[in-house]
């Protein structure tokens, strides 16, 4: 106890030196600190997701009847306003005793919205008129949270006499909520893919906590040899040590708790790209809090005394022992290798494949792959600097201080090349899903592009004359979608006048009569004698049989689904269509937004029979896709930045260790005439280099990893080349702020009386 009490007295003290020492401390207990308020919020999200699936389950539709209780009705429909998509549904009840949703005080009047608290902050919002506009009714009140599964679903419940649910086929008789809440379910092969991920995303941090406990190393040892020096055994010395070493990691801890109790107050106002929680989801679970909190002190403790493992901590100074080992070579090899290895194993089988067996060998092969760069990077800057001579006196600097050490700024760089890689990893992917995803321009012969109304046949009247009077509309289309099938694929057919078709695809010259069938890269138009189909209340209505007529116009459309096709009136001869959807396109002038607006508003009294939407030959799940997909994007390219910061922050409390602990040299160097710039620019070289070999291993390896896995899923194989400067360009610039961070304190260093000695 006598020993651990001295080294907590050190880790604060240290005599004339109490200012340095104290500084040390600070800088190592929010290194530390901001690791844990980091590692926190992850060890939350176990419990972040199993609070959303519990409230899930607890809203879930009991169908099955219960004796006594009136059931109540209710249909479900999505209303979308541009990106937006709100989960709407209608309920009326069938009696007094008709089960009332979680999260509501009663049900909702006909004509009342009750909403969730996202979905009022998007009304209320500016630019929310255009979201009120495809939804009936007025708002009458709030969802509570416990009627919702997340903070930011867009969901209301819309009252309406029973009849006109009923007059639905696919109305539900709903006589409870709630079910058994059986955990999130996720399989071993998902686990397994996921853990493994989340245990490298998390090693930035962990080399992080590592980094900052060994803040101070060069003035501690110094510190344990005076302390050999009047008596103590190295048994002692090393108490000593770890308990220097876990004053700062305990002072860490707690203010890193502090700033996640802080952060989770305010959590539901900073997440970034339109993401919510409720703060009171945010709850770490206690086995992975107090893994946290046995982990980061141990790391602290452990990094210490692994330091001192080839130190001779003497009465009269510090020894090292001798020339540093070469880090072995094999073991790191063998990590990629693995990794290879199951990569190259999925080319056995077929592109476009996507069997479990070969997502397994991409998810293994992944993560080994992923380890391995980081494992490398250490041996390849130690291989790299050794053959490097010669050059200007800052290279020679920076060269020959990496020879002697740069294993510290390996490891940092070490976790930034992990991230990095898997970033590009799914920044490819990402790009080459979406390759095919680009939106066309407005059909030639109409004044604006045109607004698409979902509707049914039964009330295609009715949204024609409603839409008709709208200010500004010049035309109204109709258009029926048929399907037909051709073996085992269902195959599908719009009818309608040319304004239509040009609305569906770039079609050219057009006139009534025409036939255009859109046709993927490798596929052929339909011919012969076809049975069309409708759609109707949940089952197909059997239409009458149509030959496909001599002169089909071919267009090419590399994302057509199935072999559609495009059809005039004119070319069915008279034939009378099943039951089916239709789409009222709505021609006019003026804002295209503002048209869709006032036509949605028109419309809103058909409630889920009519919805109003721009078209832009896209329907609205392709929209849905492709905002997903620049969420993602924007997700990973902040997450991104968010390890290069954490590795900055390493790189300069590194910086400043070693600029402290070479004090005496550099003054050396000054007084010898040697320019502070020369000085400044040999630290940059020294971060630089492996900074700059760890970007381009991950942009191998990225990319490596990126070619299996599109060929897995038949897709070509694209660079965002914008993606990698941005993060290029910021790994640079991570460099030269930590050297311009380090400039003062380097200035200091160099002055001459720092020569001095008693």
């Amino acid at each position: 106890m006598g020993d651990l009490a001295l080294g907590l007295r050190l880790a604060v003290g240290g005599g004339r030196m109490s200012g340095a020492a104290l500084l040390r401390l600070a800088m190592t207990a929010f290194g530390i600190a901001l690791a844990v308020a980091v590692l926190l919020p992850a060890a939350a999200v176990h419990h972040l997701v199993g609070a959303q699936a519990e409230r899930k389950a607890a809203i879930a539709q009991v169908t099955q009847p219960r004796a006594g209780v009136a059931p109540l009705l209710v249909h479900r429909w999505y209303a979308s306003a541009g990106d937006e998509f709100v989960n709407v549904a209608a309920v009326a009840a069938t009696g007094a005793n008709s089960p009332v949703p979680p999260g509501l005080g009663r049900l909702p009047a006909p004509g009342e919205l009750i909403v969730s608290p996202e979905l009022a902050a998007k009304l209320a919002a500016p630019g929310g008129g255009s979201l009120k506009a495809q939804l009936p009714g007025h708002v009458a009140g709030l969802i509570a949270r416990e009627g919702v599964a997340g903070a930011g679903d867009l969901s209301a419940y819309y009252g309406v006499p029973a009849a006109q649910i009923e007059a639905e086929a696919d109305g539900r008789k709903v006589y409870a909520f709630g079910l058994p809440y059986t955990g999130l379910g996720l399989s071993a092969i998902t686990l397994g893919v996921i853990l493994p991920i989340a245990a490298v995303l998390l090693l930035p941090l962990l080399i992080f906590v590592i980094t900052a406990s060994r803040m101070g190393a060069a003035q501690r040892e110094r510190r344990l040899a005076a302390l050999r020096l009047v008596g103590l055994d190295s048994r002692q010395v090393k108490r000593v040590a770890a308990a220097e070493s876990l004053v700062g990691a305990v002072i860490g801890l707690a203010a890193g708790i502090g700033f996640f109790a802080v952060l989770r107050t305010f959590v539901a106002d900073i997440l970034p790209f339109g993401l919510r929680i409720f703060p009171e989801d945010l709850v770490p679970s206690w086995p992975l809090v107090v893994v946290i909190v046995l982990l980061v002190p141990g790391l602290a403790v452990g990094s210490a005394l692994f330091g001192l493992r080839r130190t001779i901590v003497e009465p009269l100074g510090v020894v090292r022992q001798g020339k540093p080992v070469r880090r072995r070579m094999w073991w790191r090899w063998a990590l990629t290798a693995i990794g290879v290895l199951f990569l190259a194993a999925t080319l056995v089988f077929e592109r476009g494949s996507g069997d479990t067996p070969a997502a397994l060998a991409l998810s293994v092969g992944s993560v080994f792959l992923l380890v391995g760069v980081a494992a490398l990077l250490p041996w390849l800057v130690e291989r790299l600097v050794e053959r490097l001579h010669g050059g200007s006196p800052s290279w020679q600097l920076a060269i020959r201080r990496l020879q002697l050490d740069s294993g510290t700024a390996s490891r940092v760089v070490s976790g930034l090349v992990v991230v990095l890689a898997g970033t590009i990893l799914i920044q490819g992917v990402v790009a080459s899903l979406a390759s095919g995803d680009a939106r066309q321009a407005a059909p030639d012969g109409v004044a604006a592009a045109p607004v698409r109304v979902d509707t049914t046949a039964a009330h295609e009247a009715e949204v024609g004359r409603l839409v008709s009077a709208v200010p500004g509309v010049t035309g109204v289309h109709p258009a029926r979608n048929l399907t037909f099938r051709s073996g085992e694929e269902r195959n599908y057919v719009v009818v309608g006048d040319c304004v239509v078709l040009r609305a569906r695809a770039n079609i050219g010259a057009c006139s009534d009569g025409d036939v255009f069938s859109l046709v993927s890269p490798g596929g052929s138009a339909p011919t012969g004698k076809l049975r069309l189909q409708g759609y109707s209340r949940g089952e197909d209505v059997i239409g009458p049989e149509w030959t496909v007529p001599a002169g089909v116009k071919v267009v090419q459309a590399a994302d057509a689904a199935g072999d559609s096709l495009l059809v005039t009136p004119g070319a069915l001869g008279g034939r009378t269509l099943p039951d089916s959807s239709v789409v009222v396109y709505v021609s006019g002038t003026g804002d295209v937004q503002a048209l869709t607006d006032n036509v949605a508003r028109a419309v809103n009294p058909l409630a889920w029979n009519a919805s109003a939407g721009k078209s832009d030959y896209l329907d609205d799940f392709r929209a849905r896709d492709r905002q997903m997909v620049e969420s993602f994007r924007s997700v990973l390219i902040t997450a991104s930045l968010f390890v290069l910061a954490v590795a900055a922050m390493s790189l300069l409390m590194l910086s400043i260790e070693q600029i402290s602990e070479r004090r005496r040299p550099l003054a050396a160097l000054s007084a010898a005439g040697v320019p502070i710039g020369v000085l400044a620019r040999g630290s940059l070289w020294q971060t630089g280099i492996p900074v700059v070999v760890g970007v381009v291993l991950a942009v191998a390896a990225g990319l490596g990893l990126t070619a299996p896995i599109l060929r897995l899923a038949g897709r070509p194989m694209i660079i965002d080349v914008p993606v990698l400067l941005a993060l290029a360009g910021a790994t640079v610039a991570a460099v030269l702020l930590v050297t311009g961070l380090t400039m003062p304190l380097l200035r200091q260093v160099t002055r001459w009386d720092n020569l001095r000695s008693e």
